[in-house]
């Protein structure tokens, strides 16, 4: 079986499911995936500093989850 660092499609994929998400969610949430793009932007003063708490409890919450997913699925996987 090869190993993951014969397989270069890792990167394609991580690109097109950002190109999907920007595409799907990008008008209504700016971009923001994570939370130094949510930092940037605000100062750069696309976003205003009173919404940060939302991108970032999100943001948190969509990593827990993820976590969660994970332990529950592969959970001989330490």
């Amino acid at each position: 079986m090869p190993s993951r660092h014969d397989n270069s499609f890792y990167g394609l994929a991580i690109g097109f499911t950002v190109a999907a998400g920007a595409v799907a969610v990008g008008p209504i949430s700016g971009g923001a995936f994570n939370p130094a793009v949510v930092f940037a932007g605000a100062t750069m003063g696309m976003f205003a500093p009173s919404t940060l708490w939302v991108y970032l409890v999100a943001q948190m919450c969509a990593g827990v989850a993820a976590g969660l997913t994970f332990r529950t699925l592969n959970p001989s996987d330490k």
